[in-house]
């Protein structure tokens, strides 16, 4: 039976495991590799690896981490940064990795999800979708960045997640910026409106803070991927760097909420 995934988001910034705020930042939290082992224990439904030094330096996949993490890995791990071409995409899901991401790549390039989409498969191909709330009295909607939150982008969002199921993306994660790291909640209303629309499966990313905000995306939306960076890497008031996931008998409790 489907039920919601609940998806530790880890950045890589020079090599190690950072968190930002809004996308800026980078607070040194560990070793990526040690992280990986404690959600293995802890058997976490999967995890995310994003490399967020690969496309604003215009750098290819490091390999051999990928090759590191994805061995030592014990659940579905999906990675993004750099990914350019159908044969990155290729050679990272040989080494281990059950899906990558693109970002700035399916802006730039639309078409390469359809190539990548094709050379392994649609449920192997994420897009990932960094946005921003628009700031304005008489403005609606979000603003689409790429590069880490640098580079706006004059794309509509409901379309572009349209065009991304159209052209064979797998699975679409929505980042929302203006959250990133505050702990106060996911963007409910934003998860709702693309729950409605898109056909293939959904993760929300931003904002998340207790378990109560994941019980509360999972009601609002059911069969949705909850991820989070801070919630799952620090805790208490004053933030101190813990690995943490919940209980099986936690998770129990917020998966009866799906509808």
């Amino acid at each position: 039976m489907l039920r919601p995934r609940i998806i530790p988001c880890l950045l890589v910034h020079e090599g190690g495991l950072v968190k930002t705020e809004g996308f800026e930042n980078p607070k040194y939290i560990g070793d990526p590799i040690n992280a990986v082992k404690i959600f293995n224990e802890k058997e976490a439904d999967e995890l995310i690896v994003l490399d967020i030094d690969a496309t604003t330096s215009s750098t290819s996949p490091d390999l051999t981490m990928i090759a590191n993490l994805a061995n030592e890995c014990r659940m579905p791990i999906c990675y993004g940064g750099g990914i350019k071409t159908a044969e990155q995409a290729s050679t990272i899901i040989g080494l281990g990795v059950e899906k990558v991401a693109l970002s700035s790549a399916a802006i730039e390039s639309p078409e390469l999800v359809s190539k990548i989409s094709q050379e392994i498969g649609s449920q192997s191909v994420a897009v990932v979708i960094d946005v921003c709330k628009k700031v304005g009295l008489f403005k609606k909607g979000y603003d689409i960045y790429s590069h880490n939150g640098k580079v706006k982008h004059d794309i509509d969002l409901i379309d572009f997640v349209k065009k991304m199921e159209a052209l064979g993306a797998g699975e679409i994660i929505v980042n929302s910026i203006d959250r990133d790291g505050k702990m106060a909640g996911y963007d409910y209303e934003l998860a709702i409106s693309l729950k409605n629309i898109v056909k293939i499966p959904l993760t929300i990313l931003g904002g998340a803070g207790s378990l109560d905000d994941i019980k509360k995306l999972i009601k609002a939306c059911g069969i949705i991927g909850a991820a989070a960076g801070s919630l799952f890497v620090f805790k208490g008031v004053y933030r101190a760097v813990l690995i943490n996931y919940p209980t099986p008998v936690q998770r129990d409790l917020l998966y009866k909420n799906t509808n």
